[in-house]
């Protein structure tokens, strides 16, 4: 065989295995070992693979794969086989387990929230049992009242199989009990110090002056509290923990203060609220938790709630923290994306720049990727820097064998092809599934494409073009192009692999995460699969919005 077309499918089949970068070693090693004869023209293999290999690596994966299936179609690289990893086992799980979710209702969920939602399905779904939405929603500035259906939306649309959604705000009356039980207890007292002088008695491990009031008082200033005979902020409720305790964050806490704030939901029905810790040791232990899987970030609030269970003589459940996650270059804050939206900077919470979850829905990202790619990363409680690169590759793994493929042309350019009067296409609606069929252009008369600027650029007189799936070119000196037949083995001859669309292409804007936008045209099939993830070749996937215009919004390479 030629040395040229040898080294070319040898390098077209290790840049496929290597996204799309073929190594000059392993070819020509690849070369030389299947042709022993060519060892004594070392150097000639060497020259000659060196440029193909840079022609190779110039290319698309697309255009990559495109050859290869033409020139040698049996070095195609083989399906990965999947590799599934398993959750580490939960302790006294034999009976099977009840779990939460205890998102806030401050805005809807993001990519990091959704560790907390999988891993805790996952298990649920592993031991059989309960899972339990618990909305937090015991601080009324943070509520945004449309997040509750919001998150419900986006645990369904993970997959998610909750059993019962609770509002922490329909259970004040449970926290008003305990609170008076510990208070009866002496294992809590209220206090009316300034927050910054109780607040430096604590770091000092000095005891509040308060903190010995006796539960005969104390219970009786709570029902004081309750009644209304207090300003805001001039008493709370605080927790007993130890005062001595080596960790600042675990001595004493605030369990109950003064809302004035009317809620969402209840209105101005109460003004005093639990906090974060108070609320959650009593719901836990209320709602029958087993097991408490969540960040160590909330290692100071297992802390403190552990002295609720001590306190009230309750059986504790099995608290595991996996380790902390940090997600750049991506915005999380839902208060700053709530202010961003009000300023008009995103266009709404599935704006493809965010890293919500409905923006990644509305990108096309696959929702048993992010189950897969927590899966990968399981619950171990080392901190990981999240790879947006490993959820593509799973999300490509997902839609891959189904997205149709489609042209489409970005900074488009006109070109006339002469020598022919009608040309038809018949190209496959995805490359390795023939029974998607196939879409079907008729050109005729005057024919005109267009492809894209950078490819056009890239040709000069006598360049000989292959336009996928419809004919051979070659540039004349006019600028003009003329038709030379439809023989794959003007690829050998080194013709570029171009794409192109049809005269009456409609135009697509593609929406990128970074907030470009580029401009271009699409073939006609695309009208066909709005609401749908396709790929443009040598582009990327996008999923497709269609109404007065396509709009296409970019998902992954």
């Amino acid at each position: 065989m030629e040395l040229k077309i040898l080294a070319r499918k040898y390098a077209l089949q290790n840049a496929l295995e290597y996204d799309g970068k073929a190594n000059p070693g392993s070819v020509i090693g690849r070369v030389m070992n299947e042709n022993p004869e060519l060892r004594s023209q070392a150097k000639e293999v060497s020259k000659v693979s060196m440029q193909v290999i840079a022609r190779v690596n110039s290319m698309s994966l697309e255009e990559q794969k495109a050859e290869l299936e033409t020139l040698a179609p049996e070095l195609l690289v083989k399906e990965k086989k999947e590799i599934i990893k398993e959750l580490p086992a939960l302790e006294n799980s034999e009976n099977g387990v009840v779990m939460r979710l205890a998102p806030n209702p401050s805005g809807p969920l993001h990519i990091g929230h959704t560790r907390m939602a999988i891993l805790n399905d996952e298990y649920v779904k592993k031991y059989g049992g309960k899972l339990i939405v618990r909305m937090e929603d015991t601080n009324p500035p943070t509520i945004l009242p449309e997040a509750y259906d919001m998150i419900e939306e986006d645990l369904k649309w993970l997959g998610v199989e909750y059993h019962e959604v609770i509002n922490q705000s329909s259970r004040f009356d449970t926290y008003y009990k305990y609170a008076q039980e510990i208070l009866a207890l002496g294992k809590g007292y209220m206090c009316d110090c300034d927050s910054e002088t109780w607040r430096n008695l604590k770091n000092e491990k000095k005891p509040c002056p308060h903190r010995d009031t006796d539960p005969e008082t104390n219970v009786q200033l709570w029902k004081d509290m309750l009644a209304g005979k207090f300003e805001l902020g001039q008493i709370s409720m605080v927790v007993k923990t130890d005062i001595e305790h080596k960790n600042p964050a675990v001595r004493d806490f605030v369990a109950m203060r003064m809302v004035e704030e009317p809620h969402p939901l209840t209105g101005s029905d109460y003004s005093v609220y639990p906090l974060y810790n108070f609320s959650v040791a009593i719901d836990d232990y209320e709602m029958g938790m087993t097991h408490v899987l969540r960040g160590k970030d909330h290692l100071n609030n297992t802390y403190r709630q552990e002295y609720v269970y001590e306190h009230l003589g309750w059986k504790k459940p099995v608290f595991i923290h996996y380790g902390w996650v940090s997600i750049e270059d991506t915005v999380l804050s839902t208060r700053q994306i709530k202010a961003d939206i009000q300023e008009g900077k995103y266009t709404g919470w599935d704006d493809p720049r965010l890293g919500t979850v409905a923006a990644l829905a509305r990108r096309g990202i696959h929702p048993d990727s992010i189950r897969q790619y927590w899966n990968d990363v399981g619950a171990k409680g080392v901190d990981i820097k999240f790879s947006w690169e490993n959820l593509y590759a799973f999300n490509k793994d997902m839609i891959d064998k189904t997205a149709v493929r489609l042209f489409f042309v970005w900074n488009p350019k006109p070109i006339k092809i002469i020598g022919i009067d009608k040309l038809h296409s018949s190209a496959p609606l995805h490359p390795e599934n023939p029974e998607m069929g196939n879409r079907e252009t008729e050109l005729s008369g005057d024919i005109h494409v267009s492809i894209t600027s950078d490819d056009l650029e890239n040709l000069k007189p006598g360049s000989l073009v292959r336009l996928k799936d419809l004919c051979n070119l070659e540039m004349m000196p006019d600028g003009s192009f003329k038709y030379i037949g439809n023989d794959l083995d003007v690829l050998k001859k080194g013709a570029r692999i171009i794409h192109w669309v049809e005269p009456d292409a409609p135009e697509a804007e593609v929406h990128m995460p970074n907030g470009e936008t580029i401009n271009g045209l699409v073939e006609k099939t695309a009208m066909e699969y709005s609401d749908t993830v396709v790929q443009f070749e040598r582009f990327g996937f996008v999923r497709l919005e269609i109404g007065d215009k396509i709009n296409a919004f970019f998902t992954h390479k």
